[in-house]
C-alpha cells in the first residue's frame, strides 16, 4: 500500500539514490523534479501493476465497451483517447494530489 508522496529533485534522488530505494519499498512514491517540473516517478513494482492494471489492456476495454453501448444505442461515445486521457488525470491526481 502507497503511504507518502515525496518531491526530490533529480540531483537529491541522484545523490540519495539508496534511500529513495529503501522508502519506495516501505511504500512511499517519490516525484522527481527537473528544474521544478514533475520528470518522473519513482514506486513499488506492487504500485506500479496496480496503476497499469495488472496487464489489462485499457484501450481494448473500452474500444469492446464503446462498441457494444454503440451498437445498444445507436450513435457515438466520447472517443477512447479522451477517456484514457481523464483516466490518467484522475490517476495523476491519486498520486500527486490535488494541484500538481
Amino acid at each position: 500500500m502507497m503511504h507518502q508522496k515525496r518531491r526530490l529533485s533529480a540531483t537529491e534522488a541522484r545523490v540519495h539514490f539508496g534511500e529513495v530505494l529503501r522508502r519506495v519499498g516501505e511504500g512511499e512514491v517519490i516525484l522527481v523534479e527537473g528544474r521544478g517540473k514533475p520528470l518522473a516517478v519513482i514506486l513499488s513494482p506492487e504500485a506500479y501493476e496496480r496503476l497499469k492494471g495488472e496487464g489489462e489492456d485499457p484501450l481494448g476495454l473500452i474500444l469492446s465497451v464503446n462498441r457494444g453501448i454503440r451498437e445498444r444505442l445507436g450513435r457515438p461515445l466520447t472517443p477512447p483517447e479522451e477517456v484514457i486521457g481523464a483516466m490518467r488525470e484522475e490517476r495523476d491526481r491519486e498520486l500527486l494530489g490535488p494541484g500538481r
